[in-house]
């Protein structure tokens, strides 16, 4: 089975957006280690956990233990995009007579464990698989623990038992984002190395540092180290803790705070801090404006593609775009599926096949099988029953839908019936299969167009800029509407394709920190415009907005 990369992604958006509305109503919450455990809750929701949560007792059930309780906000809104109870019903949070409180309480069908006294999640975990091993069940009991928890004895307590009985079947997963209660983990009671600054980014970037693993090794487990907002090393991890034998596993996720709200990523303010209703919209928006780079590697040595993957690695590509060409529907001709299974084994990070050949419903299966992640076909080779047969079989192998339409093409008719469920589309700035070719200008004018006919028929899948994307028109494809960018020659063509996809993300940040300001004057005047910069006070960010709002005339 695929990656369900964008299947799980959506979700993650719906439940960051739950619990920023559920906090605001509120008045008071968690929001920011809710976001920073969000890509972990969502990974374990839409692929691992065995539920139902029309029988939430149900005996072999998988057991999610949130120790971590504050952030409750997370969890309750993951159930509800699940399944367990109505979205409407965040409106109750922390209302007297909801079974939605500030911690999980088992008056809430689903909810496994009162999280509420920091430190007694993981000792309960323990329990309760163990109970699993005298039971012969083979269901898996998943742990989320909180680095400001860890300064708790009872953890490591629980840490010596759980490797003294050999639970393999328990896997915690600690949210390593560096910011308790009072400050940051490591100027209270450091897991890592002590942090003289505030800039936490220094953890980041030194994995000399890392201190947290070893202690967790010399407790007897088995310990594995991600980045916890990236959902295909959350994914490997999970997959191998599964496969582990005789131990306890604990995934060491490396988060961010308030991930994906600028204002609130790094800033010990939103440990438990609800947003206001002014500022809700504008978040909602920033959420919405989420994006990702996705390198082509046929712009690279084509003799090389095992070096150009490699590349894309180390730049921390988003994903990586594969172009394949028959030489047929486009007169180029690149590779085959052959090929990318060749590729496969050398990284985790998502692939992105667009298949740019004839007939795909004969050959669709075999770039699944091939360990594509996203697949896209183009509609001039489709119609409504053959991509009918090609979105079902990638849905059913959890690889995510993609449909392209090239530069002289409408989106047809027949595709909106699959528009709510499509995950990608692709709109081509450039005559596929030739090189060297500029950025159609055209192309900003039809993704607006597109934008009225998506909203229309439910599309919630991503738009995706292919073409003579560049660092000088990357911004406006990002106001278009776009929020995926594939780089040719502008990425892939460089000598560091870490600088250059930092630039990128830089580019768009700019774009979207304008489009965001602009938003808050519409809604609320130059008041609101100058209460959304004072949020941010995480480094050089209020400057740097203020200064947009100045070019502006928006203060």
């Amino acid at each position: 089975m695929g990656l369900n990369y964008y299947h799980i992604k959506k979700n993650i958006l719906k439940a960051r957006k739950l619990v920023i509305q559920s906090t605001s109503n509120a008045g008071s919450g968690h929001p920011g280690g809710s976001f920073s455990m969000a890509e972990i809750l969502g990974c374990l929701f839409y692929k691992y956990l065995k539920y139902d949560p029309k029988n939430p007792t149900w005996e072999d059930r998988d057991r999610l233990v949130l120790s971590k309780g504050h952030a409750a906000p997370g969890l309750f809104s993951n159930m509800a995009v699940a399944g367990y109870f109505p979205e409407s019903e965040l409106e109750s949070l922390r209302k007297f007579g909801s079974k939605l409180q500030g911690h999980p309480d088992l008056k809430c069908p689903g909810v496994e464990f009162c999280g509420g006294s920091l430190g007694t999640g993981l000792s309960y975990s323990v329990g309760v698989a163990l109970a699993a091993k005298i039971d012969n069940k083979n269901y898996h009991v998943y742990t989320i623990i909180g680095d400001g928890e860890s300064d708790e004895g009872q953890i490591w307590e629980a840490s010596m038992a759980a490797s003294k009985f050999k639970l393999d079947n328990l896997t915690a997963f600690l949210d390593r984002n560096f910011i308790q209660q009072d400050s940051y983990t490591e100027k209270v009671m450091p897991l890592d190395e002590e942090l003289s600054g505030d800039n936490i980014s220094e953890m980041w970037k030194d994995a000399s540092r890392w201190k947290t693993g070893d202690k967790w090794r010399s407790f007897g487990w088995n310990v594995i180290e991600i980045d916890g907002h990236r959902i295909e090393q959350i994914d490997s991890a999970i997959k191998k803790a599964l496969i582990t034998k005789g131990v306890p596993t604990i995934i060491i996720s490396r988060t961010i705070k308030g991930k994906s709200v600028e204002h609130m990523e790094d800033n010990p303010q939103w440990h438990g801090k609800a947003p206001d209703k002014d500022v809700v919209p504008l978040i909602n928006l920033e959420l919405d404006s989420q994006f990702m780079i996705a390198p082509s590697i046929i712009a690279g040595d084509m003799s090389n593609l095992e070096n150009e993957i490699k590349r894309c690695v180390n730049g921390r590509a988003d994903y990586i775009h594969l172009d394949v060409m028959d030489g047929q529907f486009v007169t180029s001709k690149t590779f085959d599926h052959n090929k990318i299974k060749e590729l496969r084994p050398l990284t985790i990070i998502p692939f992105d096949s667009h298949l740019m050949i004839s007939e795909p419903v004969k050959h669709i299966k075999d770039y699944v099988d091939a360990g594509s992640d996203i697949i896209t076909v183009h509609a001039e080779v489709c119609d409504e029953s053959s991509f009918g047969e090609i979105h079902d079989l990638l849905k059913q192998s959890q690889v995510g839908v993609g449909l392209a339409i090239n530069p002289e093409t409408d989106l047809p008719l027949w595709s909106y019936k699959f528009l709510p469920t499509l995950d990608q589309l692709i709109v081509m700035s450039v005559i596929p299969g030739k090189s060297g070719q500029k950025y159609i200008p055209d192309t900003h004018e039809k993704i607006k167009n597109l934008k009225p006919i998506l909203e229309n028929n439910n599309f919630a899948g991503y738009i995706e800029a292919d073409g003579g994307v560049n660092l000088e028109n990357i911004g406006l494809c990002f106001e278009d509407g776009a929020r995926a960018f594939v780089g040719g020659s502008a990425i892939i063509g460089q000598t560091d394709v870490r600088e250059t996809i930092r630039e990128f993300r830089h580019q768009i940040l700019k774009t979207r920190r304008k489009i965001l300001i602009e938003k808050a004057h519409e809604l609320g005047g130059s008041e609101l415009v100058n209460k959304w910069i004072s949020l941010h006070v995480v480094g050089e960010k209020k400057d740097q907005i203020k200064k947009i709002a100045l070019e502006e005339g928006l203060i």
